[in-house]
């Protein structure tokens, strides 16, 4: 892998970053109503991910802002300009937009520099070369000119797909799931790597994935798509620490999640009370808590108000362990991540407590905290 910190690389092609923004976008696909209303900014500069599960409507958006297709109603804009809507729509090559689609899309019969000098139009044949060239050294391969897709790793041809995308120094980059196919090991150092290029470039991001702390590593800002809706958008830490909905709160944590009721402004559960504010008497709650959120101990080494449990199962998994206990209250087990080698192997009986800030009270029906 490339080191970004090595000096001697040729600086990647400093664009002028541009504002992409939807406008009450809806889309459908005969009966179905993909995309729902939405509205959107990408800021300049920005890295922003559409985050959701499969079907939610990010690679829809995104080919909308590519132009590989037409929305139904409402506009596209860059910079203040329509680009797709009010009967206007101007053409991928046209919209100063780089797109790096998930499979990478490299032409099989073409060399590495031909791939990346494929997507570089209305230059002399030198400036092409040129352009190409210093693309493809900024990510590390130029050992690999005249080498095709076939002989490289799922690392490197991520790598000259980015270098092809960002070659004509576009001003809004598109990037689809970019690290999906690539084993875990790798996908973090490509991903750092890709990183650090895109800001150096300085273009506009916008970069679909599925995966939450994916989105939390890459993005400036992340909205959460579900059917077509942005579900909610903001920075990692409002997203997480905010959650509107039960569905945001899974989408970024692993949770054990109760359903109860408001009595005397408190709900019950099997992990303690939780104060229910502003809910009716007898109102229908559900709350919510991170697995991370469960602080474990050998029983003996409890802290007031400590709940009592017992250890069924555990998983080692590195630097953290999963717990599956049993409490007193449900049948239902109750799941917490640990750091790994925090409890002896042969403890069985344990106490736990809860951290607050791990602790979301939700509607039960509507699920708005």
């Amino acid at each position: 892998m490339v080191q970004t910190t090595n000096s001697s690389l040729p600086r990647t092609g400093v664009t002028f970053a541009a504002e992409l923004a939807f406008e009450d976008i809806h889309l459908h696909y005969g009966d179905v109503h993909t995309l729902k209303g939405i509205s959107l900014v990408a800021n300049p500069g920005e890295i922003l991910c559409l985050l959701g599960p499969s079907g939610s409507g990010k690679t829809s958006l995104l080919r909308l802002a590519a132009g590989l297709e037409a929305q139904t109603s409402g506009r596209v804009k860059m910079n203040g300009r329509v680009i797709a809507g009010d009967n206007i729509f101007t053409p991928p090559e046209k919209r100063s937009v780089g797109l790096m689609f998930q499979d990478f899309a490299l032409f099989p019969h073409m060399t590495i520099l031909d791939n990346v000098r494929f997507g570089l139009r209305n230059m002399s044949a030198a400036d092409t070369n040129r352009e190409a060239l210093a693309a493809i050294r900024r990510v590390g391969l130029e050992h690999h000119l005249r080498s095709y897709p076939h002989v490289l790793s799922g690392g490197e041809q991520q790598r000259v797909a980015l270098a092809r995308a960002l070659a004509p120094r576009p001003s809004v980059i598109l990037m689809d799931e970019p690290f999906s196919g690539l084993d875990t090991r790798l996908k973090d150092s490509v991903r750092a790597e890709t990183l650090a290029i895109l800001r150096e470039t300085r273009a506009t991001a916008i970069v679909v994935t599925h995966d939450a702390e994916e989105a939390m590593r890459m993005g400036d800002r992340i909205a959460l798509l579900d059917k077509g809706e942005i579900i909610q958008a903001g920075t990692a830490q409002e997203i997480y620490h905010g959650p509107r909905t039960l569905f945001v709160a899974g989408f970024f944590a692993e949770l054990n999640v109760f359903s109860t009721v408001c009595r005397n402004g408190m709900a019950e559960t099997p992990l303690g009370a939780v104060a229910c504010p502003n809910r009716g008497e007898g109102a229908a709650v559900t709350v919510a808590v991170r697995t991370v959120g469960l602080d474990v101990a050998a029983d003996g080494a409890a802290a007031p108000g400590a709940i009592p449990g017992r250890i069924v199962s555990r998983r080692f998994l590195g630097s953290t362990e999963t717990l599956v206990l049993a409490v007193p209250g449900t049948d239902d087990p109750v799941r917490a991540r640990i750091r790994a080698d925090e409890l002896s192997p042969n403890i069985r009986d344990v106490t736990i407590n809860v951290r607050p800030g791990d602790i979301m009270l939700f509607e039960t029906g509507t699920e708005n905290a």
